[in-house]
């Protein structure tokens, strides 16, 4: 047989033998794609120039000037558990996609070009654009991102460890070519997580000690970088001159000041006057009574240099709230929870100290269509037909509604409901206190915000009519920071933000893994089989029907458990700023982005003479802080010597 017949043979053999010849379809192959979306198709079609909420021809120029409130910052480096990483740390870096803000969960190429992505999402490639530059001018390569996992999933604060559990293997593919493997399982957003992950310098920090806090601006590929540190007082970003990103669609329009600089301010109050002197440009503000009466007196908002806006969202508001820390003996009975919960009066608050502002907070997927509603309907009752026994039955029978009162400051029948609780924990009031075993009910509320205590002060004088010793403590945001990493407190109002897409974050706020792991989200010390179970169901939604369902029957669960005592929320973004920016017309789903305006030289606040002009000169707050601080100095001196005569 001669070599050209074996070889048509061959081929015959194989023609016979393959899945072809049997009627099976080869596999598509896997297209590169520059956007992805966790269900469906990304809104953004190949080839986009730009997000639709921004203006692409902004103009760039000029300084923007905000508030960081706090006492102290002692590192720049914001993906560490160690330290108080200082305002704005966080826009140096880059990752490999970035979210678009009006979409429920959808991403697109930032480092990476492209990435592909089989149906079953078990592994993902990613290609790194070959103009994507360190600011030393050397490349972004696929050792980056490689050091990048290892590096915060080893010495990273806790969530990268929770977040990048399901890599199995990371594989380099060429120079600009990573792949990541998933373990198996249905987890949809694993190559979303992957692509959010921030991409670090090898080369900077291979000599380094990245889990050690430092105030030395590191190296990075993003639009700003770190120019000037003043520890504990001010930081300062500037622009990066020929940024490698600047014409990507994703960064169109985008990051449009030269510089961007964060005054440090002790309180909000105080903050708040600094802003009305014109010290800074923007104040984001979160509360109520200020924005109710707290600019009457700011005459730039008589002369038209200064702007009140509300600006509407559509975003998850998450959960604020009161959080038991149920590590403590104290709170691990749900009855004695319940009993607390009681004891807020929302509507007395919001109608004395909030203007009737807010509403009440009933779930942890608050503004949005994750959270339950009505009994549980037929998709949630699969899943939870199977926890019968382990979760509270009010999940089947009952709609979760807060405690309420008319808001006159009468709240009788709630403290006597919460009493027939505490009684049934086995509390009894003795001489005044509540007492059980011989020990009295006494805890603290740790908090970070003076401007909070007029909130808790109202509460605590409810839980006295029980019997109840609580108390308030404010302290330093390192050491509020320091307390609440390490589980050291009873009580605090904590913040859960959410997604239009929830997924595996939900492990690092509630699941049993997190619940030891010092720096985690799940402050609370949820160790729940039933919680967990319904986590791994939302992870692993294969649609956006079934994703609502896995919420809402986790928002459920977690409601009637009174974990926490719900506060309030408010569907806008309300935004006090001098008249000197430009802003695109276009509001996004997730609210308001101030790093998407610009500076507009037709603005009133903009003129010549004007108060709030940028300029070199301390704050007036500080000027006057600084003076007065001498002046305290001289006195003692001149005491000093009087003693000495």
């Amino acid at each position: 047989m001669t070599l050209g017949r074996r070889f048509r043979l061959g081929l015959a053999i194989l023609a016979l033998t393959s899945p072809m010849a049997h009627g099976a379809m080869a596999a598509p192959a896997i297209r590169p794609v520059e956007g992805l979306a966790l269900y469906g198709k990304p809104k953004y079609p190949p080839g986009f120039t730009h997000f639709d909420y921004v203006d692409p021809n902004a103009p760039k120029g000029g300084t923007l000037r905000l508030a960081a409130i706090g006492s102290i910052f002692d590192s720049l480096n914001p993906f560490i558990l160690r330290g108080v990483p200082a305002a704005g740390s966080s826009l140096p870096f880059e990752s490999l996609m970035v979210s678009s803000a009006d979409e429920p969960e959808s991403e697109y190429g930032l480092i990476a070009k492209s990435v592909e992505v089989p149906p079953d999402r078990r592994w993902a490639i990613f290609t790194i654009r070959p103009q994507a530059r360190w600011w030393n001018g050397t490349p972004i390569t696929a050792d980056d991102v490689i050091f990048s996992f290892d590096i915060l999933r080893k010495q990273g604060a806790p969530q990268y460890r929770l977040y990048y559990q399901a890599v199995t293997r990371v594989k380099k593919l060429g120079k600009r070519r990573v792949e990541f493997f998933f373990r198996p399982g249905d987890d949809r957003e694993m190559p979303l997580i992957v692509g959010a992950m921030p991409i670090l310098p090898a080369q900077y920090w291979r000599h380094r000690d990245f889990d050690k806090t430092t105030l030395t601006p590191p190296m990075g590929s993003g639009p700003y970088r770190i120019v000037k540190v003043d520890p504990g007082r001010s930081v300062v970003y500037e622009r990066v001159k020929n940024y490698w990103g600047r014409n990507l669609p994703v960064q169109r329009g985008q990051y449009n000041f030269n510089r961007i600089r964060f005054d440090y301010y002790r309180d909000s109050t105080v903050a708040l006057e600094a802003f009305k002197a014109g010290d800074y440009d923007i104040r984001m503000e979160n509360i109520a009574k200020n924005w109710a009466t707290g600019y009457r007196d700011w005459q730039a908002l008589k002369d038209g240099l200064g702007r009140m806006v509300s600006f509407p969202n559509q975003r998850p508001a998450g959960m604020q709230a009161f959080a038991f820390n149920i590590r403590r003996p104290l709170f691990q009975d749900p009855r004695v929870r319940e009993a607390l919960s009681e004891a807020f009066d929302f509507p007395w608050t919001n109608r004395h100290l909030f203007y009737g502002q807010y509403q009440r907070t009933e779930s942890f997927f608050a503004n949005s269509d994750l959270a339950a509603r009505g009994l549980p309907g037929k998709r949630e009752l699969k899943l939870l037909d199977p926890l019968k026994g382990e979760i509270p039955p009010q999940v089947f029978t009952t709609v979760y509604k807060a405690p309420t009162t008319n808001g006159d400051g009468d709240d009788r029948a709630n403290l006597l409901k919460a009493l027939k609780l505490l009684r049934a924990a086995g509390w009894r009031v003795v001489h005044g206190k509540l007492m059980k075993d011989g020990h009295p009910f006494r805890f603290q509320i740790l908090l970070s915000e003076p401007a909070f205590e007029r909130v808790v002060l109202p509460y605590i004088r409810n839980l006295r009519r029980l019997g109840i010793e609580a108390s308030a403590r404010t302290v330093d945001t390192a050491q509020y920071k320091n307390r609440v990493d390490h589980f050291e407190f009873d009580m605090i109002v904590n913040v859960w933000p959410e997604s239009a897409s929830p997924g595996n974050e939900q492990w690092s706020y509630w699941s049993s893994r997190a619940a030891d792991q010092v720096g985690s989200d799940n402050v609370v010390g949820i160790k729940n089989p039933a919680v967990d179970a319904l986590i791994a169901k939302l992870v692993a939604a294969p649609d956006r029907k079934n994703l609502v369902a896995c919420a809402r029957a986790l928002d459920r669960v977690l409601l009637w458990n009174y974990y926490v005592i719900p506060q309030w929320h408010l569907g806008v973004d309300r935004v006090a700023f001098w008249n000197k920016f430009g802003m695109p017309k276009v509001i996004p789903a997730q609210g308001v982005n101030i790093y998407d305006w610009w500076i507009d030289p037709s603005k009133p606040a903009n003129a010549p003479g004007a108060v709030g002009v940028n300029s070199g000169a301390p704050p007036a707050a500080r000027r006057f802080a600084w003076a007065l601080g001498g002046g305290l100095v001289l006195i003692g001196l001149w005491r000093l010597w009087r003693r000495r005569e």
